[in-house]
């Protein structure tokens, strides 16, 4: 049968008019409830920058941009707010140049502070977008990000999250970045103050305190045959390694470093290579010769954190 019911709506009143409408339009969502993409992310080629993807029309995923050719690139792309996550200071001059805004705020490999979810969900909901969000190489805190921010105001369920997560290449010796997308819940926004265009830097006492505490779980794991202590039953020394060895490359690029001796810089860096070399051997399976490899590599770590902090503890 055909319908003609805008022609014949005029015989009817107003009122039934727009009830036969309400019958016959598709359910919509309710207003306050975010309608999730059903498009994959996809790989957005870029020459000077790397891991990018467009997660959702509003949405972009990629590395901190390369110079004045990365912003340009971003302003192709339409980008109106870049949100940082790393915790080099942002370019502000050259996103301005280019017609766009900074945030910054950044986190550790670790996991996502609850201020962070807060203030990154308020960012997706107030700012203009299009965003680009990044962290240094776009593959591990920059996605967890974008999940938060996708979680907060695209209506994706932390399986989705997680799928995403694991599509950008965001390495599961990273718990912590997982973790926050599984247990999801939005966090409460009326005490998020104003979003920083640049975030004050973290000490160099906070690092030195991150880089104790994973060598301290690591020396816990070695007593327990490099297995995980039955006092610490979430600590896993894969993950703890690369923890630690992600706290000392950080640690390298901190404004702090710049500005100290080349000894301290070649001590820094000296314990980054241990810190590296242990992380590689306890990817891998285990053995007596592995639990050995383990245990110089941690005697070289801990020699080189101690003569290090001995020297330049002041």
């Amino acid at each position: 049968m055909r319908h003609d019911f805008p022609r014949q709506a005029a015989r009817f009143p107003a009122s039934v008019v727009l009830a036969l409408s309400l019958l016959l339009t598709p359910d919509l969502p309710a207003a306050d409830s975010p309608s999730p993409s059903s498009a994959a992310p996809v790989a957005v080629p870029s020459t000077n920058c790397h891991n990018v993807f467009q997660v959702t029309p509003r949405l972009y995923s990629g590395s901190q941009p390369e110079g004045e050719a990365g912003y340009a690139e971003l302003a192709r792309l339409g980008i109106k707010t870049v949100v940082s996550v790393d915790g080099s200071a942002p370019d502000l001059e050259a996103a301005r140049r280019h017609g766009m805004r900074y945030v910054h705020l950044p986190f550790g490999y670790g996991g996502i502070p609850a201020n962070r979810l807060a203030e990154l969900a308020r960012a997706a909901e107030s700012l203009p977008g299009p965003f680009y969000v990044h962290c240094h190489h776009g593959k591990h805190r920059g996605p967890a990000a974008v999940a938060v921010m996708c979680l907060a105001v695209e209506g994706w369920t932390p399986e989705r999250g997680e799928t995403w997560l694991r599509q950008a290449g965001t390495s599961t010796d990273y718990p912590g970045l997982y973790q926050v997308v599984h247990d999801w819940k939005k966090p409460e926004l009326a005490a998020v103050g104003p979003l920083p265009e640049i975030a004050p830097p973290s000490t160099v006492v906070a690092a030195m305190v991150a880089v104790d505490g994973h060598l301290d779980g690591l020396k816990a794991a070695q007593k327990h045959g490099w297995g995980t202590p039955p006092d610490h039953p979430d600590l896993r020394p894969g993950p703890e390694a690369v923890l630690l060895w992600e706290q000392l490359r950080e640690l390298g690029r901190h404004p702090d470093t710049t500005g100290r001796s080349d000894r301290y810089r070649e001590q820094l860096k000296a314990s980054e290579t241990a810190a590296d070399r242990l992380r590689q051997i306890l990817s891998g399976p285990r053995s007596v010769e592995t639990a050995a490899d383990a245990d110089a590599a941690l005697t070289q770590l801990t020699r080189t954190c101690s003569e290090c902090h001995k020297a330049h503890r002041n």
